[in-house]
């Protein structure tokens, strides 16, 4: 897995905030949050015009509207986090979405040490999983796994599950490259060791 940098690069925007900063990381909160933004948001607000320019995707991709199911998509991201060497964001949605979507231990330590053939995972979760894998690993998708893909899922999803793969090599993009640190609530990346039993 890569390293990321263990110091900041780029310092995260810090309260007080003047008011049109404070309702532009609001809306990339979740409604109702009342926690201080997330490191992520605040250092990617340093330049709000980009900002302002990617956060409607990610908040598509995590929405009510999002054509692939969470836990599917949580495996591309989880996978693709942690092929990225993205720490932060890793340990953000395993603590943030990845008990919600029901991920055992096995399941959240296989998503950094693991591969798609694991037990934990069921044939259309290997599927995703080999997804995030042969993108991360040579920006495509070959045949065979095109055509798994194709029987489970629709145009739509298969678009959406392709997009999500490489926007979450944006997000550990920026968090690698800038330097963000973690959030003292998120998970840390599990160690590797013996291999995991299946839930």
């Amino acid at each position: 897995m890569p390293s990321s940098p263990e110091h900041q690069r780029i310092a995260p925007l810090e309260p007080p905030y003047e008011q049109h900063v404070a309702e532009a990381l609001a809306k990339w909160m979740p409604p109702g949050a009342d926690t201080e933004p997330l490191r992520l948001f605040r250092t990617l607000n340093v330049h709000a015009e980009l900002a302002s320019r990617m956060r409607p995707l990610g908040a598509g991709i995590l929405g009510a509207s999002a054509a692939v199911p969470a836990r599917l998509r949580e495996i591309v991201i989880h996978r693709t986090c942690a092929l990225t060497g993205a720490r932060y964001e890793w340990g953000v949605h395993a603590a943030a979405f990845g008990r919600g979507v029901g991920f055992s231990d096995a399941q959240l330590y296989s998503t950094v040490h693991g591969s798609a053939r694991d037990e934990c995972w069921d044939a259309e979760q290997a599927s995703v999983f080999a997804l995030a894998e042969q993108l991360h690993r040579t920006s495509t998708i070959d045949e065979e796994l095109w055509r798994e893909l194709a029987e489970r899922f629709d145009q739509r999803q298969l678009l959406e599950l392709i997009v999500t793969a490489g926007w979450y090599h944006v997000i550990g993009y920026v968090c690698n490259g800038a330097g963000v640190q973690l959030e003292d609530w998120a998970s840390p990346l599990p160690e590797a060791g013996p291999a995991r039993a299946a839930p």
